[in-house]
């Protein structure tokens, strides 16, 4: 993992990213902003909150318990019921349980991706990478760009001034897990990335320190330049202007300011990495961004993550609770506010785990099928979509890919999943090869 003490400063905003953000201001090259498609069944949603949880979690031992199962399958849990009638959980989620009539589960996600990065890079894309199944894959940069670009592309006037955030830190895996890039649109849909750990006592971001003493810098940046031969001002002056103009906004600042949060709700949602993230994404959508990328993997600052080959049940047993705790939450607090029904929650993973449980008292990879979790913006809450077979090794009906989820997500901002748009070189592509699933908001 990258140390969360390089945060974001001043410097690699201006000296790398300055460009990048500023650029995310301005309206896409080919304007090719989407009309919202005739089969919406409400009005389209504003933001997204988008729920990763690297390493895979057992879907077996989470949302798709088999409790019929041989003690191989089952595993050591019990389940419990929750708010919608015939529909069990694990144990361990008793917060999630009772919110279950405001959630939609879609137990029948699918890829054959066997590999952390290539299975990030399908889920968080929504497209299989190119490179097939690797484990060292790395972003390409002509290569299909993270659901979060995308959005912040597809929304063009639509997006707000600071579209696509993804927190607290970036993902590693011997190399930067991919999907997590802009791909093809460029460094202008790039994400504006959080590398401090929002549950530190002085969780700030550096990058807004003394934003408003900026002007000689700027200044200093604008005679290094050179301006174009007509004596206009270049693309990258003017992204560089945006991005300033982004970073002396108080508002943008005030985003990320979780001591305006009171101290019960914080305790709410847990004083953890995760807790604290998902209360970040919280204002950072009630301020208006309209994509969060909020990344799982550590409980308590520790290096843990999902990949439970050894050890499962333990395992599990630290890394469920504080997430059924923070996402539990994030919903109640959404609901709250007056924000559920705009924001759309999607909790996932690259992958499950193997049905049978291995010699080493763990779960191997399986992407054969798994379970993703949707709560608000439209969805039918109580719906489950889809379904495992008796072990969970496979979908029984209704299948559902990386590709109809992020159709789905598009398609609930009001995006055609089928608009072709154009990268900076004017290759054309389809936003999604999937299809919405419709069924799960009532469509």
């Amino acid at each position: 993992m990258k140390d969360p003490a390089v945060a974001l400063t001043r410097r690699r905003l201006l000296a790398c990213g300055g460009a990048a953000l500023g650029q995310c201001l301005v309206e896409p090259w080919r304007a090719q902003a989407a009309s919202p498609p005739a089969a919406i069944t409400s009005k389209p949603i504003h933001s997204c909150i988008l729920i990763f949880s690297y390493g895979g979690p057992s879907h077996i031992d989470t949302f798709d318990p088999k409790p019929n199962a041989p003690a191989e399958v089952r595993g050591e849990y019990r389940t419990i019921a929750t708010s919608v009638p015939g529909v069990r959980v694990c144990e361990h989620l008793p917060r999630t349980a009772r919110l279950a009539n405001r959630l939609a589960l879609v137990r029948s996600l699918h890829h054959p991706m066997r590999n952390h990065n290539s299975a990030a890079a399908e889920t968080l894309t929504g497209r299989t990478p190119a490179g097939g199944d690797q484990e060292l894959l790395s972003d390409d940069p002509r290569g299909v760009p993270t659901l979060g670009s995308a959005v912040s592309y597809a929304l063009g006037t639509r997006a707000h001034i600071l579209p696509y955030v993804a927190l607290p830190y970036t993902m590693y895996n011997v190399v930067q897990l991919p999907g997590q890039a802009p791909g093809l649109l460029g460094g202008g849909y790039d994400r504006f990335q959080v590398d401090v750990d929002p549950n530190t006592p002085d969780f700030h971001l550096a990058a807004f320190d003394g934003a408003a003493n900026l002007s000689a810098r700027a200044s200093l940046l604008r005679r290094l330049d050179h301006a174009s031969p007509d004596g206009h001002a270049t693309q990258p002056e003017i992204y560089r202007e945006r991005a300033l103009r982004l970073l002396a906004s108080p508002e943008v600042p005030h985003l990320f300011d979780l001591q305006q949060e009171p101290h019960r709700l914080r305790e709410r949602y847990g004083r953890h990495r995760l807790g604290q993230s998902l209360l970040l994404a919280r204002r950072l959508v009630e301020g208006g961004v309209n994509f969060v990328a909020a990344f799982d993997g550590r409980v308590n600052g520790q290096e843990e993550n999902w990949d439970s080959h050894t050890q499962l049940f333990a395992r599990h047993r630290q890394l469920i609770p504080p997430s059924d705790q923070a996402i539990s939450a994030l919903i109640e607090d959404l609901d709250a506010r007056g924000l559920l029904d705009t924001t759309l929650v999607v909790a996932l993973s690259e992958f499950g785990r193997t049905p049978r449980i291995n010699k080493s008292a763990g779960r191997d990879h399986w992407p054969d099928c798994y379970t993703a979790v949707l709560a608000g913006g439209g969805v039918t809450g109580g719906a489950v979509h889809g379904a495992s077979d008796k072990i969970g090794a496979y979908p029984a009906f209704d299948p559902v890919t990386p590709a109809d989820l992020a159709a789905t997500i598009f398609w609930r901002f009001g995006i055609d999943p089928a608009k072709e748009v154009q990268d900076q070189t004017g290759r054309p592509f389809r936003l999604s090869e999937g299809e919405p699933i419709r069924r799960v908001f009532g469509a």
